[in-house]
């Protein structure tokens, strides 16, 4: 029974005119490309980080914990293998966002401490990596755009008629995709205090 109803639907996705085959090929060929796009400048941000921290170290040496905490974050980051067949597997995905998520943080609280050392932010190498890294963080969120709505674009391929039925004859399955990195405090309204002068 379970074989008939496999020949029938094949022979009905084939029948059928724009079985989409060649949509699931493309959009899942974009998926592939705009992923290696987004690992791409993942590694240009994290090769930045090791140069980033020796000029802050110079400046502001006893910021050890902020020091540590980038450097362990990028340790994070490189430990996990970015293959292709990440963005087939929700919970490894998942995994990857939250220690891309972990050095966004940490880098952040970097520049944070940078604010209290004035010959380090007017340093030349400190301001060029600085830009550097603001450059590559906008480089991200592009790319990561772009890999979101090729997910999107596929699995809407994948759920719809009659491209779902080829999808399933030829074992095309839904993407999970990014989120984003901080959900929580995007929707958290910002607090505005007047009071103060």
């Amino acid at each position: 029974m379970h074989n008939l109803m496999r020949t029938l639907t094949l022979f009905l996705v084939l029948t059928l005119s724009g079985c989409g085959y060649n949509t699931l090929q493309s959009t899942d060929e974009q998926i592939k490309a705009s992923w290696a796009e987004v690992l791409n400048q993942y590694q240009r941000r994290a090769d930045l980080v090791p140069n980033l921290v020796n000029v802050v170290k110079g400046f502001a040496a006893q910021e050890k914990e902020v020091l540590l905490g980038v450097t362990n974050a990028r340790s994070r980051v490189g430990s996990i293998q970015a293959t292709p067949e990440l963005i087939n597997d929700p919970e490894a995905l998942e995994k990857f966002q939250r220690a891309q998520g972990e050095l966004s943080s940490a880098l952040s609280r970097l520049l944070v401490v940078a604010e209290n050392y004035p010959q380090l932010k007017s340093d030349a190498n400190f301001r060029d990596l600085q830009a550097q890294l603001e450059g590559t963080e906008n480089r991200i969120t592009v790319a990561r755009n772009r890999y979101i709505k090729a997910v999107q674009e596929y699995n809407i391929v994948v759920r719809s008629f009659p491209s779902n039925l080829t999808a399933m004859v030829f074992g095309f399955q839904v993407k999970p995709s990014l989120t984003v990195e901080d959900e929580k405090a995007i929707s958290t309204a910002p607090n505005v205090d007047f009071s103060k002068p």
